[in-house]
């Protein structure tokens, strides 16, 4: 047995959990935060049997966009008053989706 960690854009979370749902696989779905935009993601937990993970992993793919976004990224500025930080607008590519595959040694459902 296999364990999907599947770290979604929160705009895609829905989508992807329902499609899952529709090919049969039963989906926990968290609430996460990035580190890199500090921005919400949904984390997707699905147990499935090894040759299912493809399966799990290309409906994942379908439904997680990939989508530009724009950030302010502080920068070094040297003023009147010293070193201070000045933010300037940055665009970069947000979305997608990032996947773990981990074996499960023991599953047990209660």
């Amino acid at each position: 047995m296999k364990l999907l960690l599947a770290i979604v854009n929160n705009e895609d979370g829905n989508l992807v959990m329902r499609e899952l749902n529709k090919a049969g696989f039963s989906v926990t779905k968290m609430a996460s935060t990035g580190g890199f935009l500090r921005a919400g993601n949904t984390t997707l937990l699905v147990g499935t049997e090894e040759e299912e993970v493809q399966k799990a992993v290309d409906i994942i793919a379908k439904h997680s966009m990939k989508r530009m976004q724009v950030m302010f990224t502080p920068e070094p500025f040297i003023g009147a008053l010293g070193n201070d930080l000045s933010s300037f607008p940055e665009e970069i590519e947000t979305g997608g989706a990032t996947i773990f595959v981990v074996d499960v040694e023991r599953f047990e459902k209660i």
